[in-house]
């Protein structure tokens, strides 16, 4: 089977097609023919050293992927050879991602995807879907689980809508039934927040986000999933609800954050921080059945009708699909491995 694999941290360059020998599913484990392999930040994150040294001699990078069954392990009993499936954390404390032909994985982190889901859509949930769920099942006064009516009389404001955890986040808060506020730095991001289910969208370099955040909600936003809080923790604290929840997934503003106590005080508010490596298993779990329900009732979806074009590379060229996230594309990139 075909792999592309590293050795060693660096630049896209270090990624490198090589042929390898499918390994054989242990006990708990499945082994995936995989049609498409998506691509996050932490896959370059990790392969540019990012994270530290390198866990393992050789590294398959990818954490997310849509494919087949075709072979399954000892004590695995909710999956069969034939399963259409998506993954999540594939390359989690394992040197085999999901830029392969075929991909050992445990079954616990591989869920069944429904009939009408193609499998870009497959592919595209994993990091960002798990990521927005988790952001939106910590709230104090909130759900811990997503479905039709969960987030009912609720406001949730998504910073950088455009994004793909943004949009996950839209999708899923639409889904469940919430307000959605989504702030963007351009007109066209706001076209793709709004594509998404954003019912308001504010474009912050355009005068006071915070004022236009609260004449949309004037007693303030339930809940709030950051990409940025050394940006927009100010902003944040500014429109929160009394005991509402700033849920952080991210760094893109920068490494540091200020707040005044005062001001923090005052909101009651709870900070979440979000990483999904140490979420536990019943959070992976909520979250793989959550999500697979919104995709089956056609409350998520991907493609630019949805607020999330996809970019294409083919598996020989998975370096260039690792630049364009590391250079900031827009939408999901993903990478073409198999047939369907």
């Amino acid at each position: 089977m075909r792999a592309v694999v590293y050795t060693e941290s660096g630049d896209s360059s270090v990624l490198e097609l090589v042929e390898r020998e499918p390994a054989e599913p242990g006990p708990g484990e499945v082994r995936v023919r995989i049609v498409r392999a998506g691509v996050n930040p932490t896959d370059w994150k990790f392969r540019a050293g990012g994270m530290g040294e390198l866990a393992f001699p050789e590294i398959v990078p990818g954490q997310d992927g849509a494919g087949v069954v075709d072979a399954v392990g000892p004590e695995v009993t909710d999956l069969a050879v034939g399963d259409r499936v998506w993954t999540m954390l594939a390359q989690h404390q394992r040197p085999g991602g999901t830029a392969q032909e075929q991909v050992v994985i445990p079954a616990d982190r591989v869920t069944v995807l429904p009939d009408a889901a193609s499998y870009d859509l497959g592919a595209s949930l994993g990091v960002p879907a798990v990521t927005a769920h988790r952001a939106l099942t910590t709230s104090e006064d909130g759900p811990d689980r997503l479905a039709p009516g969960a987030l009912s009389g609720m406001t949730v404001l998504v910073a950088g809508g455009a994004g793909a955890v943004g949009n996950a986040a839209i999708q899923l808060a639409r889904w469940a039934g919430a307000t959605v506020v989504s702030t963007v730095s351009s007109d066209e991001k706001g076209r793709l927040a709004t594509a998404a289910g954003a019912h308001h969208v504010v474009n912050y370099r355009d005068g006071d986000a915070a004022a236009a955040i609260r004449d949309l909600a004037p007693d303030g936003v339930d809940l709030v999933v950051e990409v940025a809080p050394a940006q927009n923790l100010r902003l944040d604290v500014g429109v929160i609800k009394p005991r509402g929840t700033i849920a952080i997934y991210a760094n893109n503003g920068g490494d540091e954050v200020t707040l005044s106590v005062r001001e923090t005080f005052s909101t009651n508010a709870r900070f979440q921080w979000v990483l999904l490596y140490t979420v536990g298993q019943e959070a992976l779990r909520r979250a793989a059945e959550d999500i697979t329900a919104a995709v089956a009732d056609g409350g998520f979806g991907v493609g630019e009708e949805h607020g999330l074009p996809l970019h294409h590379h083919p598996l020989e060229r998975t370096a260039e699909a690792h630049a364009a996230v590391e250079d900031g594309a827009i939408g999901k990139v993903l990478i073409d491995v198999g047939d369907h």
